[in-house]
């Protein structure tokens, strides 16, 4: 899969730290949930602010950036992360 490019690429997290979200520059995710890694993985698109996602067994699912830093995704807040965080 070729390259992606748009402003929100990296490591977003709710707040409580349960749900991680890792967009990576190769149009995959990796979901991390409640401390279990690669929980759920899959393809996404983004169009404008607009996210769709669709996970390894065909689920799908999406969510809107409200700014650079915050994503809203199935009733969560996610909020960008650096790495070392």
């Amino acid at each position: 899969m070729s390259a992606v490019s748009h402003p929100y690429l990296g490591l977003w997290v709710t707040v409580d730290g349960r749900i991680r979200h890792e967009l990576l520059a190769n149009g995959r995710y990796d979901e991390a949930r409640d401390g279990r890694t690669h929980t759920y993985q899959g393809s996404y698109r983004v169009t404008g602010t607009h996210i769709d996602y669709i996970d390894d067994t065909g689920f799908t699912a999406d969510g809107e950036f409200a700014t650079h830093d915050v994503l809203h995704h199935a009733g969560m807040v996610l909020r960008r992360v650096s790495v070392s965080d």
